[in-house]
């Protein structure tokens, strides 16, 4: 016979929150929900009862924690920007009229040497260069093939040869670098390195004039990173060694140090109309971040030893009161109130709460909160 068949319903729940709470041995975990018929189950108030299958499938996972370095933090809002030399404007080398080589879109990927547009002016008055340098390289090189079958013959001199040739090589020179499309009717753009389109400055049949910028053309493979200092954090300047940032597009924080980034400058003085000094970071771009998004800051100075800290992961919310998850044994769980100190948006000081070789819950925190508020773990499923 069952031993939930011999004892009342209130003796079973005692039982189950005494192996939970003191013993937290399990012989079997799934015999709990056998008896009791959900998948989580709060053992005291503030203890919950998933089984490691469950725990698996949602992702939870936890770690203990020990005092580690943690660096001080200045909090603070910024901009990321192209990097010097990794964003080019590519401008009309003519007057004309602006027809598009293909189908160029903001965010095209384009290569070296690609083209991009072509500046057509064979219909302008007085503003075909294209046609004009044509004309005069053709009859340069005219007349140096005419010299070329003279001048061994004494009939053209070797004086006036070397003048003739160095005409024609001219007015190749001139007329190739004015980079002629296919049918010699008009100027073609080419990007200048391989990247995408950012921006579009023109619409297709446009007339622009020669130095017109057309498109931005960016490589994006450095970026900046440039943030805004309160002039209240002056004195602390000098020790700002790092940052982490986070985008408005996306929920991930990034480590300035992980992308092989470094410090480039900290502002010593601000502009008439700012509050603000700038501190300017270079990094490389490895997971398409943006240029010109906006981005949340925390910059790194001096480091402390002996901090318990615990990463953002850890962290639940309710009513302005912070809470973790201690892992009690393969089954068992406890929420645990603790009281933050600063946070570099990666991980989180801990003042008290908690104490080294806690195993807190790092991963899936939000799914044992679930737990606990509803007696069961979200099912877990491969189908998007």
């Amino acid at each position: 016979m069952k031993l939930s068949a011999l004892i009342p319903g209130a003796a079973c729940t005692l039982l189950l929150l005494w192996s939970c709470g003191a013993g937290h041995t399990h012989e079997d975990p799934h015999d709990h929900e056998a008896a009791h018929g959900h998948s989580g189950e709060a053992g005291h108030s503030d203890e919950i009862v998933i089984s490691p299958e469950k725990a698996e499938a949602a992702g939870i996972v936890a770690e203990a924690i020990a005092p580690g370095t943690f660096s001080g933090v200045i909090r603070t809002g910024g901009q990321i920007l192209p990097a010097l030399g990794d964003e080019k404007n590519v401008v009309a080398t003519t007057d004309g009229i602006v027809s598009f080589s293909g189908n160029i879109f903001e965010g095209t990927d384009v290569r070296k040497g690609q083209a991009l547009f072509s500046i057509l002016s064979e219909n302008i008055q007085d503003g075909n260069r294209i046609g004009k340098a044509k004309v005069a390289y053709e009859t340069a090189r005219a007349e140096y093939e005419r010299a070329a079958g003279l001048v061994d013959d004494k009939i053209v001199s070797q004086k006036e040869f070397i003048r003739i040739k160095e005409a024609y090589e001219n007015a190749r020179m001139a007329y190739e670098a004015l980079k002629p499309n296919a049918d010699g009717t008009g100027v073609q753009i080419e990007a200048p390195f391989g990247g995408s389109i950012r921006d579009i400055f023109v619409n297709e049949g446009d007339f622009v004039a020669m130095g017109t910028p057309l498109a931005c053309v960016t490589q994006d493979s450095r970026l900046i990173l440039k943030a805004d200092v309160s002039q209240r954090h002056f004195s602390r300047l000098q020790d700002i060694t790092s940052a982490n940032f986070a985008t408005q597009y996306g929920d991930r924080t990034y480590s300035i140090k992980n992308l092989g980034g470094r410090l480039l400058a900290t502002g010593r003085s601000s502009k008439e109309s700012s509050y603000y000094l700038p501190v300017t970071f270079e990094f490389e771009n490895r997971d398409g971040i943006i240029p010109g998004s906006f981005a949340e800051i925390w910059l790194l100075t001096k480091a402390r030893e002996n901090v318990l800290s615990i990463p953002v992961s850890a962290l639940t919310e309710e009513q302005g009161l912070y809470f973790v998850y201690l892992k009690l044994d393969e089954s068992c769980y406890r929420k645990q109130e603790v009281t933050l100190g600063e946070s570099d948006g990666i991980r989180t000081e801990i003042l008290s709460g908690l104490k080294p070789g806690d195993n807190v819950v790092t991963k899936g925190a939000y799914n044992v909160k679930l737990a606990s508020a509803s007696n069961a773990i979200p099912a877990h499923t491969h189908n998007h």
